[in-house]
């Protein structure tokens, strides 16, 4: 999972390049850029929480960057800075990457109830 929220940030990147320059897309681009890596960056920290507290406190933040990496991305083609044809696969990965993070603090809230 550490190689998947890595490589949806290596995409997002990879789509800040094709926008055209402007006010809009240099705030925008700073903005996803900012979410997505640090989507990865939160569920890496994770893996090395220092207790089930910790790890359930990383995920969350890996979680609220992870959504709003989908709020940019209806941005970006609401905006029109990029087609549906090429957002949309970034953005089902995304949406799929938040569902394992969702998945996965609930699995260890439950656990933490033991």
């Amino acid at each position: 999972m550490n190689n998947r929220t890595m490589k949806m940030a290596l995409e997002v990147i990879k789509l800040t390049k094709l926008f055209p320059l402007s006010q809009e897309s240099k705030v925008i681009t700073y903005q996803i850029i900012k979410s997505s890596t640090s989507t990865a960056a939160n569920y890496r920290s994770a893996g090395r929480g220092k207790s089930l507290k910790d790890f359930i406190a990383k995920l969350g933040i890996a979680e609220e960057e992870c959504d709003e990496t989908i709020f940019w991305l209806e941005m970006i083609s609401e905006a029109n800075l990029a087609s549906l044809e090429v957002t949309l696969p970034i953005k089902q990965e995304t949406s799929e990457i938040l569902a394992i993070i969702v998945s996965s603090i609930k699995t260890a809230k439950k656990n933490l109830e033991k």
